[in-house]
């Protein structure tokens, strides 16, 4: 739709990559802001955030890197390119990365850890919404082509060039669903938020809600890439929102049955203070 956003000099800013890091700032905004009521140092919530992005950003391109090791080995000056310092890199590999930040940090900070994802997992739909607006803008994560009368039709070359969308062809606007999918879980959290009964509520929920999500839109999406598995029936995204959904309904009955009671944020301050 609109690639690119605007140029300095020799310098292209991609409308993509700015929309993801407003995101992702917008996500830690509220994150921060969130953090007092699980008796969190906003402080510490904020520096988390933070590696956890650079160190998702690392580890996404170094898996991008091995992914395509054939294209690399025979291109090495590319691994240090501007090309590949700007593509968001692989998702596998920057969840890899944020969720091993997060496990790190809480422990060597002595953060507890389900009031930690609590506090982030409410903050996720909120900048991967705002995330999924510049992959429609960059026309990447697009849609099998469809009849409906909502599809969208690509006509940028740019988008062709970096992301392969074809043109000229009626697509469903994957985008846009995992967008207000995402904004509508971002709402519920909200609200449920207010009527938390246990630790890890709220990041059990998001795990739900997003297993459901992306393993349906998953269906949908026609671009490439996406790691098609047993004959091209599933791809590994539904595996992984498989384990989602597992991981989410553990930490619901885990919770309902008494293990993880929460605590009022006053009693938690005052025990994370010792």
């Amino acid at each position: 739709m609109h690639p690119v956003l605007f140029h300095i000099g020799a310098l292209t800013i991609y409308t993509y990559g700015v929309l993801v890091a407003g995101g992702v700032l917008i996500g830690l905004w509220y994150a921060r802001r969130q953090a007092p009521r699980a008796g969190l140092d906003p402080d510490k919530v904020w520096n988390l955030g933070i590696y956890m992005v650079l160190v998702a950003l690392i580890l996404a391109k170094v898996w991008l890197i091995f992914a395509s090791w054939d294209y690399y080995v025979a291109n090495p000056r590319m691994i240090f390119s501007l090309e590949t310092f700007q593509s968001g890199g692989t998702f596998y590999g920057g969840i890899l990365g944020a969720v091993g930040t997060i496990v790190l940090y809480t422990y060597f900070q002595k953060m507890p850890l389900l009031p930690v994802l609590d506090t982030i997992g409410v903050a996720v739909p909120l900048g991967h919404a705002v995330g999924r607006l510049g992959c429609f803008a960059a026309g990447c994560c697009y849609g099998k082509p469809t009849t409906l009368p909502w599809g969208v039709t690509f006509t940028n070359p740019m988008a062709e060039r970096l992301a392969g969308t074809p043109l000229g062809v009626h697509l469903h606007p994957t985008q846009l669903y995992e967008a207000a999918v995402e904004l509508l879980n971002f709402a519920f959290l909200v609200w449920l938020g207010r009527r938390q009964r246990f630790k890890g509520q709220i990041i059990g929920t998001y795990f739900l809600q997003y297993g459901f999500e992306r393993g349906a839109i998953e269906f949908l999406r026609g671009d490439p890439g996406r790691t098609m598995m047993f004959h091209n029936t599933v791809s590994l995204m539904q595996l992984v929102s498989v384990a989602l959904i597992l991981a989410g309904a553990f930490l619901w009955w885990r919770g309902l049955s008494g293990a993880a009671p929460l605590v009022p944020a006053g009693a938690a301050r005052a025990e994370a203070g010792r």
